[in-house]
């Protein structure tokens, strides 16, 4: 709950002359954060306090727990087929199990829970049950980043404490309002680019369509949250980027910087 999240960082000290990075969700386009947080550093940009929605909390929580850019991007060079992130099932309630891709995560970072990072980290999610975007502070890691990854229909909603999540980005895709009120200047990083004009529906599969329907949700529960940001990088040219195109990741990091430095050099002239 935002209270809550309120409560903790207020407590270690987080005030609102603080400076904030809010990492949207966008699948494989998630990689461009790497590049974004490379640019931020060459200007001499360092957060007190970071916020993700899928994608973007596992860069958050990687960030946050001290893992450089360049380490954050040697983490996933290897990977490179989706198989290596999630596992397929027979159809019920998703169409795959996101199960991989919580003991990587669990083994590249060197703590196990939201408040031993190093940046006081949010990770966002959607509470299924109740229809509201949350914020958590403390607690696990691992499962609070996979329910924030967890798209409906392609991934199984996420357990945690008897309450039922699914990705942040259903109702929220920019995290801004996590961290809004704690931070004198908010950066936030939309990796989420929406292409407009997309092929017959009807030549499409069940995975394809389930995704095409995510990007909708998350293009306009986008709008509020990007007004809050004192600056908004978007991420141009990553329209014919896949959610699940990993392979790509060296390209992809190299759009996130190049659209942050662009954006950087007109905003600190």
């Amino acid at each position: 709950m935002i209270w809550s999240i309120g409560g903790i960082l207020e407590k270690i000290g987080i005030t609102n002359n603080s400076v904030g990075f809010a990492f949207s969700g966008g699948g494989a386009r998630g990689f461009s954060h790497i590049g974004v947080l490379k640019a931020l550093e060459q200007f001499g940009i360092y957060p007190d306090v970071l916020s993700g929605v899928s994608a973007g909390s596992v860069a958050a929580v990687m960030y946050g727990a001290g893992l450089t850019p360049d380490d954050m991007q040697h983490c996933f060079e290897d990977l490179t087929k989706v198989r290596e992130f999630v596992t397929w099932k027979v159809p019920g309630n998703s169409l795959m199990k996101i199960d991989k891709f919580g003991k990587l995560i669990e083994s590249w970072l060197p703590v196990k829970n939201l408040e031993d990072l190093k940046i006081p980290t949010i990770v966002c999610a959607t509470d299924f049950q109740h229809c509201k975007s949350i914020g958590w502070a403390k607690g696990e890691i691992v499962p609070r980043v996979l329910a924030s990854c967890s798209i409906p229909i392609v991934f199984e909603p996420i357990k945690i404490n008897g309450g039922v999540y699914v990705d942040g980005g259903v109702l929220r895709n920019l995290p801004a309002w996590a961290i809004r009120k704690y931070c004198k200047t908010l950066y936030g990083i939309n990796c989420s680019p929406f292409h407009n004009i997309w092929k017959d529906p009807t030549k499409h599969n069940l995975l394809e369509i389930a995704l095409r329907s995510y990007q909708l949700m998350s293009k306009s529960n986008m709008v509020n949250d990007a007004k809050m940001c004192d600056v908004l990088i978007n991420l141009r040219g990553a329209h014919a980027i896949g959610t699940f195109d990993v392979a790509k990741l060296r390209h992809i990091v190299g759009l996130g910087y190049e659209n942050a430095c662009r954006i950087l050099e007109h905003k600190l002239k």
